[in-house]
């Protein structure tokens, strides 16, 4: 495959993200912003949204503790427990 071909590839892979995200947005909350901030400079947001049909409350916990030992993120200990309240209230089954 050439350099164009992947290139031009990428672009449009990358355009259909970015387009996709924009359409999904973060409920209004307590805790969106920690969310918002913690959550989206690893991943997408829309990865809360996927998760959220099969997440109860120890299920988000599990998540963002996996993220902050297993994945490295820089999660404030003081800010796990209003993420994973506002992931349980808006996003969790």
């Amino acid at each position: 495959m050439s350099k164009r071909v992947v290139l031009i590839s990428f672009l449009f892979i990358s355009g259909c993200t970015v387009t996709e995200e924009a359409e999904f947005q973060l409920k209004d909350g307590p805790g969106k912003d920690l969310v918002s901030a913690n959550c989206a400079m690893c991943h997408s947001i829309d990865y809360i949204q996927m998760n959220s049909v099969f997440l109860d409350r120890q299920g988000w916990e599990k998540s963002v503790d996996k993220m902050i030992k297993v994945m490295g993120a820089p999660i404030k200990a003081e800010d796990v427990a209003p993420i994973v309240a506002y992931l349980t209230k808006y996003y969790g089954k």
